[in-house]
């Protein structure tokens, strides 16, 4: 509204002076052009001018700034209504409630484009938040077995009840060795999710990278009786990258990948150069992945089948987690897809290609 009044009473002020300066002289001339010479008539005339004209500028500048004033109005409660909305909104995810509904503020195309912003950071929000207590729940059922397994044997041993010798010994350093490996990659996964695991990027083969994979995993393939294939690129797929941390993202792929084949199973690894992009895919014939989990695998601690277990805890739920994270640094992405329980899955790394000469 102040502002409205000051365009107003500057837009009268100078009316005023402008007609001060030059309306006088003006009139002045026409009378005598129009021939009224008496001084009377003239004086009448111009002070006749001179009210009407106080008269209508009063007039216009009160109307212009009751005008003013009610565009003011309408602006202010267009606009403030959503923003108080806003606020509310704001108190109530700040006190931990994501399940807002902020109106749609279709009065201008920012508040739109903010109410719009606030939605989609309350949805993601909750998001975080339910990830959050997935991942507590899943930390704590991961703890809970190893520590029960150490319990169970200390109070045995205690009590006489087990027999303190070296397999006793043997299954409580592997339980220790699980929390270990638990703790170890909590705290990589998080260097990792925060771009935090200093990687030393050197021009490299991506074939390279899967050779020595499949080379490292090969006997524990063979001890479960699985089949592990490699299949490469007739040409070089030179990239940009970390070869220790890629070597691992494909023990994590393989690893998993064992882990879901049964004994006289297959898994494939095929590397390839395709439209300025080198891929690498795992594909297994194991347990499949349903669809609706497909994104969901590379969450923390998330497992498809959340009773399922591996007998010595070798998998932490955070080896895909990690493996996303670490090719998302190399500029790519790690994807999966599957048709659906039983009909296995493929794990693909897409990094960009650099060129070879």
């Amino acid at each position: 509204m102040l502002a409205q009044a000051i365009v107003v009473g500057m837009g009268a002020l100078t009316l005023i002076a402008t007609a001060i300066l030059v309306a006088p002289g003006l009139f002045h001339n026409h009378l005598a052009a129009a021939g009224v010479d008496s001084p009377d008539v003239q004086l009448h005339a111009e002070e006749a001018f001179a009210s009407s004209f106080a008269i209508s500028a009063a007039v216009a500048t009160g109307v212009s700034l009751v005008a003013a004033g009610l565009v003011s109005w309408f602006l202010v409660r267009r606009v403030s209504r959503p923003v108080e909305e806003l606020a509310v909104a704001a108190r109530t995810v700040a006190a931990g409630n994501y399940n807002v509904s902020v109106p749609d503020a279709k009065f201008s195309s920012e508040l739109q484009d903010l109410s719009g912003s606030f939605t989609h950071m309350a949805h993601q929000l909750s998001e975080t938040d339910a990830a959050r207590i997935r991942l507590l729940a899943n930390l704590a059922h991961e703890i809970r077995t190893p520590l029960a397994t150490l319990e169970g044997f200390i109070d045995g041993m205690e009590d006489g009840l087990l027999p303190v010798d070296a397999l006793s010994w043997t299954t409580m350093r592997d339980q220790v060795k699980r929390l270990r490996r638990l703790s170890g990659d909590l705290r990589e996964t998080a260097a990792a999710e925060e771009h935090a695991l200093g990687m030393a990027h050197e021009r490299i083969d991506a074939r390279s990278v899967a050779s020595a994979a499949v080379s490292a995993a090969s006997p524990h393939y063979r001890r479960k009786s699985v089949e592990l294939r490699a299949t490469e690129a007739d040409e070089a797929c030179w990239i940009q990258g970390d070869k220790l941390r890629l070597q691992q993202v494909m023990a994590n792929l393989l690893d998993n990948a064992l882990r879901h084949t049964d004994s006289g199973g297959h898994v494939s690894v095929t590397t390839a150069r395709k439209d300025g992009a080198i891929t690498i895919r795992v594909t297994d014939d194991g347990d499949g992945i349903p669809r609706e989990q497909l994104t969901r695998v590379f969450e923390r601690l998330y497992r498809v089948d959340p009773s399922r277990n591996t007998v010595d805890g070798s998998g932490s739920g955070l080896g895909l987690t990690i493996a996303r994270a670490i090719v998302i640094d190399h500029g790519g992405d790690l994807t999966a897809a599957s048709s659906g329980p039983g009909h296995g899955a493929t794990f693909i790394i897409t990094v960009p290609a650099e060129s070879s000469g």
